[in-house]
């Protein structure tokens, strides 16, 4: 018997060898550029709440004769379930590049994220702090064409001090 060349049976094992980790590497690289879209959906989404909670913050905030915050915009504070679910003038509806939709119960067909903010006076302090909070969901629209809110989202708070009295 010569030692000169390969058995069959060894270039067999070396090519499932092979196969088995080339096939690993593709499982892999799928499940990196998944996990890159959701970092870029994540990142997106960080992004608007933060432009949200800018436009809060730069609110001109008083307080009426009872002592209750309001904004030159009308706001108040919001319902305590604000950034559950969909809240006339605490959420709006925003397009995949970040556009404002509009607001209300329902998304409208180009929705991408829905943005939903809070407003409530600090517990520790209500007369002379608010608490902003603004949480940004992405949607999309399940096998049986209702909404589904997956977890891309993001969730950003913020206190706003009384700077007069």
């Amino acid at each position: 018997m010569s030692d000169r060349g390969f058995t069959l049976l060894e270039v067999l094992v070396a090519t499932t060898l092979f196969c088995v980790a080339v096939a690993s590497l593709a499982g892999l690289s799928v499940m990196a550029t998944q996990a890159n879209a959701r970092a870029k959906t994540t990142t997106f989404a960080a992004l608007l709440a933060a432009r949200k909670i800018e436009e809060l913050r730069a609110l001109p905030w008083g307080y009426d004769a009872l002592g209750n915050p309001r904004s030159d915009a009308a706001l108040g504070i919001s319902p305590t379930d604000a950034l559950d679910r969909n809240t006339s003038g605490y959420c709006e509806f925003l397009d995949a590049s970040g556009a404002v939709l509009g607001g209300g119960a329902s998304p409208p067909a180009q929705t991408a994220f829905v943005r939903r903010w809070s407003i409530q006076p600090l517990p520790s302090n209500p007369a002379n702090a608010l608490v902003f909070q603004v949480v940004v969901t992405r949607l999309r629209s399940g096998t049986s064409g209702a909404a589904v809110v997956f977890a891309d989202e993001a969730a950003l708070a913020t206190v706003r001090t009384r700077t007069g009295t």
